[in-house]
């Protein structure tokens, strides 16, 4: 069954079917609407429903607070429709139409970064090209259909050879396959892009924020922005537990030496005895704060594990940062 929705600050109708939620069916329609992880958690997509009742299949989204409920709250990209609805949702605005579609590719580089890391080079077909915009994600679909999501590291004029940072995690569905089987010249099928991690117009500097593989879409964000010559400020803070995970440490570090207006600084959870670090330490959030008592004039992109937005999400506001000059991608692990 098919039931109607409206956004009611905008002349924007879809339609929507049992079976998919709100995010997905505006989406699938070409309606460009706010959402980050799309797993319940970050909140990116969250919009009031003003008429009619959503339902969510898997219960409640942990992201979701009890008084959001009771204020008509809802995460659309867990939301489903049990009835026509009417929601008070922005759309997002954009430098180029998307359209998500799917691909086939070839892998042509399985590189062993560290221990767990590696970095996956995805070929297109000579006659395809994935338009995407720095910060993007783009999902691996598999044979059962199930689909695992990874950031893109590569700049959009990269559109054919697509990079990607993949951590191994025991019980991963995708990652404990590539590390132990995937192939050169072995065939898999992309989905993309996907995502709302965009650099967005503004004047403000920015400070840039990763953990772990979060350095992935990052690092399309800078290397977009080195190639088209802009000089906003950005500071750049890695946070990982050990030197062997700055994976790419001297290609973040190529960026702070030979440009004035980029600075590096990785930020160590764990340090022993024995390590000559002289750098920052601790968790990599609480770094910035040492460093910046006000942060109401800066634009923030941070993309990482949950724990690090969740703790970017709930200190920065209380240090001058508006809300709406956070943008955040938080990485979910997936299990098997």
């Amino acid at each position: 069954m098919s039931y109607k929705v409206q956004l009611s600050d905008q002349q924007i109708v879809f339609m929507i079917e049992e079976d998919e939620t709100i995010l997905e069916a505006a989406l699938r329609q070409g309606h460009s609407l706010p959402y980050g992880c799309r797993n319940g958690i970050c909140g990116s997509c969250k919009s009031k429903v003003v008429s009619g009742n959503i339902v969510y299949s898997d219960g409640i989204p942990e992201g979701l607070e009890q008084k959001d409920i009771e204020q008509g709250y809802a995460f659309l990209c867990q939301a489903k429709a049990s009835c026509d609805l009417i929601i008070k949702a922005r759309t997002v605005q954009t430098a180029t139409e998307l359209k998500i579609r799917q691909f086939p590719c070839r892998v042509t580089k399985c590189e062993k970064l560290n221990n767990d890391v590696i970095r996956l080079v995805l070929a297109l077909p000579k006659t395809e090209r994935l338009q995407f915009l720095a910060g993007q994600y783009i999902n691996i679909v598999m044979q059962d259909g199930k689909r695992r999501s990874f950031s893109l590291a590569s700049p959009p004029d990269q559109d054919q050879n697509l990079e990607l940072h993949i951590r191994h995690y025991d019980g991963g569905l995708f990652s404990e396959y590539a590390f132990k089987d995937l192939a050169e010249k072995t065939l898999l099928r992309i989905e993309g892009p996907l995502g709302q991690f965009t650099l967005q117009e503004s004047d403000r500097p920015i400070i840039m924020i990763a953990g772990g593989t979060g350095f992935a879409p990052i690092k399309s964000l800078i290397e977009y922005s080195l190639k088209n010559n802009h000089k906003r400020s950005i500071e750049f803070y890695w946070g990982a537990r050990t030197v062997s995970d700055l994976y790419l440490n001297e290609v973040a570090e190529t960026w702070s030496n030979n440009n004035d207006h980029i600075k590096y600084y990785p930020v160590l959870s764990e340090v022993d005895t024995l390590n000559d670090w002289t750098g920052k330490t601790g968790f990599v959030h609480d770094a910035v704060l040492k460093v910046h008592a006000d942060l109401s004039g800066y634009d923030i992109y941070a993309c990482g594990p949950p724990p690090m937005i969740n703790a970017i999400v709930e200190s920065f506001p209380k240090k001058g940062l508006n809300k709406d000059r956070l943008y955040s991608d938080s990485f979910e692990f997936a299990a098997n």
